[in-house]
């Protein structure tokens, strides 16, 4: 295999071409032809035993072709991508060149490499000042909010109220005609929620259990089911059940038999430590995200849009992850939220673009500051893991491929970069004006 690097016009991009032996290539089409032959039927012969020169002589030279150029570049591109020396930060463009019986198999990819950056001030940026300290009102709140969430439900006698579930059936018409997905029976619905039509849960409240009423809406005019909109309709409505939550009483009691302590006291001081510690690592975050999103604005960098289309893909990649765990595919997703692929993706490139920024700046930062991941530092990430996943550390570090090491220390190099950048920061409380504002970030 032969490589050569080629630079484009284009800004940070270039192209490599691989040149593959045509012996590699043989072995490529008969591993096609391998692939292929069980689903291959010819007359006179056996399904799966038609020889590959029959085959060709049928359906042309280039049937295998396709295939085999498929093998060559996953096998070939990257051996290329070593050897081309190249700092290469997006997926391969792929066009094949030459591919035919007998020559060398050629292919080329075209690239983008990373970007040159021009730091800007990253050395005693300015942020703001945030308040970490927790009130009497915040802890009740929390307390109040992890009450609810540990209430019971139970059947109400009385009339529905606002916050409480009912258990209905509803038949809905329009002119006295039914229409599609308007009746349903035993249906949960929390009145209050804003699930339904506009005054359809308003009017359920007031009624107790066995009523049966209509309740009077108007279809919006921008409703989705076009044949609805604007339309006035009647829901026959049967209320079977009244439940509502029943709050449990804060006391030493119910302290006791839910949390580790004994009386309220203790369980509100700890509400409290946790609270500060919460509110602390968001305002951690905050100043981070304020002091990263500065250096990115002051610095000087050009992105290839082919580095840019990556980041979108991962970012999808990502998406579609994070949605297939709760049972939804990604073209789902885009069909519930009335989007396009396209217009997805145009919606999140500045999210990528600012990542591929903040990446590049601290990578930048690190590189100046001669910041690098120790031994001691990659044992340490590995200990941490194997506490999260509740395996002894020798036993994950068995598991763990060159590879996964590298992404380790790199990811310990970005950490300290952050956090060089956080030791040198200088805090100012919020600008009581936007001039003010725009005055002090001028002297950043």
């Amino acid at each position: 295999m032969s490589v050569k690097v080629e630079n484009l016009d284009t800004n940070n991009m270039s192209k490599i071409t691989v040149e593959v032996p045509a012996a590699e290539l043989d072995k490529a089409l008969k591993q096609a032809y391998d692939r292929q032959k069980s689903r291959i039927s010819i007359r006179g012969f056996r399904k799966g035993h038609v020889p590959m020169n029959v085959i060709e002589k049928i359906y042309g030279d280039d049937v295998f072709y396709e295939d085999a150029a498929n093998i060559l570049v996953s096998q070939e591109y990257p051996k290329a991508y070593d050897e081309s020396g190249l700092d290469i930060v997006s997926s391969p463009k792929i066009d094949i060149t030459q591919i035919e019986k007998g020559k060398d198999f050629i292919f080329t990819a075209e690239v983008a490499t990373k970007p040159d950056v021009t730091l800007g001030k990253y050395e005693g940026v300015t942020v703001t000042k945030i308040d970490t300290s927790v009130t009497d009102e915040e802890v009740e709140k929390d307390i109040e909010a992890q009450l609810k969430r540990n209430a019971r439900t139970v059947t109400k006698d009385g009339a529905a109220e606002n916050g409480d579930k009912v258990v209905i059936d509803f038949d809905g018409s329009v002119d006295g005609e039914h229409f599609e997905g308007g009746k349903a029976e035993y249906y949960t619905l929390e009145l209050g929620s804003h699930s339904f039509i506009d005054n359809f849960e308003d009017q359920i409240v007031g009624h107790k259990a066995g009523d049966e009423f209509d309740v009077n809406v108007t279809f919006p005019e921008n409703y989705q089911e076009k044949s609805l909109a604007g339309k006035a309709a009647v829901f026959a409505i049967k209320l079977h059940e009244v439940k509502t939550d029943e709050v449990p009483t804060l006391d030493d009691e119910y302290v006791s038999d839910t949390t580790d302590f004994d009386t309220v006291d203790e369980y509100k001081a700890d509400v409290k430590k946790q609270l500060e510690v919460r509110k602390e690592n968001e305002a951690k975050r905050t100043k981070e995200d304020e002091a990263l999103t500065k250096i990115v604005e002051k610095s000087d960098m050009d992105l290839p849009d082919a580095m840019v289309d990556t980041q979108v893909n991962n970012i999808i990649q990502d998406y579609s992850r994070n949605l297939a765990q709760s049972g939804l595919s990604f073209q789902q997703f885009l069909q519930y939220s009335g989007q396009t692929i396209d217009k997805f993706r145009e919606n999140t490139r500045p999210e990528a673009i600012k990542r591929i920024k903040t990446s590049l700046c601290l990578e930048k930062i690190a590189e100046e500051q001669k910041l690098e991941a120790t031994d001691e530092d990659v044992d340490k990430k590995i200990d941490d893991m194997a506490k999260q996943y509740g395996m002894k550390s020798e036993d994950l570090k068995k598991n763990i491929q060159d590879d996964e090491l590298d992404t380790f220390k790199e990811q310990i190099r970005m950490e300290k970069a952050i956090d060089f950048v956080m030791d040198h920061v200088k805090e100012r409380a919020k600008r009581k004006s936007k001039k003010d504002e725009e005055t002090a970030d001028k002297e950043d």
